[in-house]
């Protein structure tokens, strides 16, 4: 029989929880969103969040889009508030020594570098397991950390491309696009975050920590688990979405109205009698075809077809009035300034308007998870970079003349 194991950093006092991951410590090396991000919802989850930077460069992500008036990048801001910055050079003798310091009194590692890099700095999970066996190392990558192409470099639009999510979006005949998100970043960093928690769970039961590797590509192929099995079963692609989804057969897509657009999740059988009062269509509620919940793909044709030129002749907030009364499954195509002006953003934290020290009163985007004993937060301020380098090596157990001769040694 297995014996379980409680693990508890040695360095750490216990404290009342108000978090759930309350009393873990995360270093974060990574850079732009697919890491940043996970280490964000990981703060938002209670965690203290360290992040790691390169002196006087920092991460890329604070130069990508920069609002020269605001002096900040909104992709730096929203991926690392809440954070504490510490700057080392990873790269020097002094930099790595620190590190490993660090790394002592830490519970998660996580970068997304090229796989191999930190291997490379003798910061690999061996070499950091060495020093805190229960350390968990947490890596994203653009195709994973094995294989032909293991090496080669890529974001977000990459990992799209890569993962057949692209090929997939626009309509039959016209050039393919993008989906104007970031999709590849933000599903893998949900996986990074997942992976490390059940890491951190599974350290609760052997007292050891592990490595933990995710990819834009694996996370795109998972993302579209249904088209690819779709093709595994059937030999035949999903095809393109055609303001839909190709393997949804029924009243489900997105419709352009007179003066913008409504997007339909489908009118089940028990809804169906109050659309046909919606659209003014009363002898529809016996239709032999679209009386059904999921229907043929011919038939979805040209139900689709039916519903195109009904929706056009109405605006958004007649068909908005009118599909509410009936308690459909709809939702205008919304912006975000419209989506800002809902107060269904802010009732459960999606929003949150906060007193930010640089920018006065804001709205900044909440923790989308909700936890009735364990509260999640949102960072407000994200750090200027290196401003808590000194006191983080302090607590880590380092004195000032020590950090004096670090500095002189190309640490920072």
């Amino acid at each position: 029989m297995m014996t379980l194991i409680h693990y508890v950093p040695s360095t750490r006092c216990e404290v009342e929880m108000s978090g759930a991951l309350d009393g873990i410590r995360v270093l974060d090396l990574s850079t732009l969103v697919q890491g940043p991000q996970a280490a964000a919802m990981l703060h938002g989850l209670g965690a203290e969040v360290i992040k790691i930077e390169l002196p006087e460069i920092g991460d890329m992500g604070r130069h990508v889009g920069v609002l020269e008036e605001l002096g900040t990048s909104a992709f730096w801001e929203a991926c690392n508030r809440g954070k504490r910055s510490v700057t080392l050079d990873l790269r020097t003798e002094a930099g790595h020594e620190a590190f490993l310091k660090l790394v002592g009194v830490s519970d998660v590692v996580l970068s997304n570098f090229q796989p191999g890099t930190l291997d490379g700095w003798g910061l690999g999970y061996d070499d950091l397991a060495a020093v805190n066996p229960g350390i968990i190392w947490a890596a994203g990558s653009f195709l994973g950390p094995t294989g032909p192409d293991a090496l080669r470099e890529g974001a977000d639009i990459v990992g799209e491309a890569a993962g057949g999510v692209i090929s997939g979006i626009g309509n039959d005949g016209e050039p393919v696009t993008t989906a104007g998100t970031l999709l590849a970043d933000h599903c893998g960093s949900q996986n990074l975050q997942t992976g490390i928690l059940a890491a951190l769970f599974a350290r609760e039961r052997t007292g050891r920590g592990q490595r933990v590797d995710v990819s834009l590509l694996g996370g795109q192929i998972w993302m579209q688990a249904p088209e690819y099995t779709h093709y595994f079963l059937t030999g035949e692609l999903a095809g393109r979405s055609n303001g839909g989804h190709p393997l949804v057969h029924a009243l489900y897509g997105v419709f352009p109205t007179a003066d913008g657009a409504l997007a339909m999740a489908g009118c089940p059988e028990h809804l169906w009698e109050g659309m046909c009062r919606a659209i003014e269509r009363p002898e529809w509620v016996d239709h032999p075809s679209y009386n059904q919940y999921f229907v043929t793909k011919e038939i979805g044709r040209q139900m689709r077809q039916d519903f195109l030129e009904i929706f056009s002749e109405r605006t958004t907030a007649e068909w908005t009035e009118r599909l509410s009364a009936e308690e459909q499954r709809f939702s205008p195509v919304r912006s975000h300034d419209e989506v800002t002006a809902d107060p269904q953003s802010f009732a459960n934290g999606y929003i949150v308007e906060v007193d930010h020290p640089q920018f006065g009163t804001v709205n900044i985007v909440g923790c989308p998870i909700q936890m009735s004993d364990t509260p999640t937060r949102p960072g407000i301020e994200a750090q200027q970079l290196g401003q808590d380098t000194e006191m983080v090596l302090v607590e880590a157990g380092y004195d000032w003349d020590e950090l004096e001769a670090l500095r002189e040694r190309g640490a920072w």
